[in-house]
């Protein structure tokens, strides 16, 4: 092949791999240049969603006590892949007959996540203020605010909580309806200004949707896309809640639901995955088991 038309050809094959992120097969002998530098992992981040730990037996598919062996299966494959931090999306405990119990479970599947990694950080969930309160769940895991904000390696990170009820209140010890979710005014106000404040690439963390007006979508989700979108910087959402694997695309945001660890018997049945931001600033999901790999294009 001679000369130019190698180029000609790994062109092509250049503007094939940005428009579809299929792999770029190169010539034999054609140098890479900086596109393993633009390719580099920038920032790694794991990702589990609904573990719903409990030491109660198995309801239809939720299989309750087999979140420890699948959590440990996750955490030996992220010892080896050593994410920067982790963020669960919401829902590790199902709820307890009594506050002691829920601690009690809350402290058992704790332990196994918080091991993972030094560094982890907690999305609420319904069920994990079904039988506690927000206090009590966040005192118990060592994280101070259900809702905040920080910087990592160029990437903002937001983690939001939409356990509220359409008046407002903070859900807790069965005071709610788990279809009435909702982003209060305080929360929507810190939000705007948190992202009109922030200069970087942001990756937003949610446990009810922010993409579907179903039961499993927060209420005024509509307002706080609005904000997302203007903010102008905000690339993705990661979020749980229907236990199911989902990707929409609107006005140039991702929203991608996770499948739940919590379903199917077995660790084939398992759900974890880790995400990537790369120089290039595209975004990349490795899912094991049942949870779909993901690119997303700079």
């Amino acid at each position: 092949m001679s000369p130019k038309t190698c180029r000609a050809e790994f062109q092509l094959r250049r503007r094939h791999f940005l428009r579809t992120g299929a792999v770029l097969l190169l010539p034999a002998g054609l140098r890479v240049g900086r596109s393993s530098e633009t390719n580099a992992v920038r920032l790694r981040i794991g990702l589990m969603t609904d573990l719903h730990y409990a030491d109660k037996a198995t309801s239809g598919s939720r299989h309750y006590r087999e979140t420890l062996p699948k959590i440990a299966e996750a955490a030996e494959r992220m010892q080896e892949l050593q994410p920067a931090f982790m963020v669960e999306l919401g829902d590790l405990i199902d709820a307890a007959d009594t506050v002691e119990q829920e601690l009690t479970w809350l402290q058992r599947i704790n332990r196994e996540f918080s091991a993972i990694c030094g560094e982890q950080y907690y999305v609420l969930g319904n069920h994990c203020v079904d039988t506690l309160t927000k206090q009590e769940f966040l005192g118990a895991v060592g994280q101070q605010k259900s809702w905040f904000s920080f910087d990592r390696n160029g990437t903002h990170c937001i983690i939001l909580d939409s356990c509220f009820r359409s008046d407002g209140s903070p859900y807790q010890r069965r005071n709610f309806t788990w279809t009435d979710a909702n982003i209060p005014a305080e929360e929507l106000e810190w939000l705007r200004s948190d992202l009109q404040q922030n200069q970087l690439p942001t990756i937003v963390f949610a446990h009810q949707r922010l993409d579907v007006s179903d039961n499993h979508g927060v209420r005024n989700n509509d307002k706080v896309r609005q904000i997302l979108e203007e903010g102008g910087n905000v690339r993705a959402v990661f979020q749980g809640h229907s236990h199911q694997n989902d990707l929409k695309e609107i006005r140039g945001i991702s929203y991608c639901t996770l499948a739940a660890m919590v379903e199917g018997s077995g660790v084939e049945s398992n759900s974890y995955s880790t995400l990537e931001i790369l120089e290039s600033g595209a975004l990349r999901l490795t899912g094991f088991r049942r949870q779909q790999s993901r690119d997303f294009q700079g």
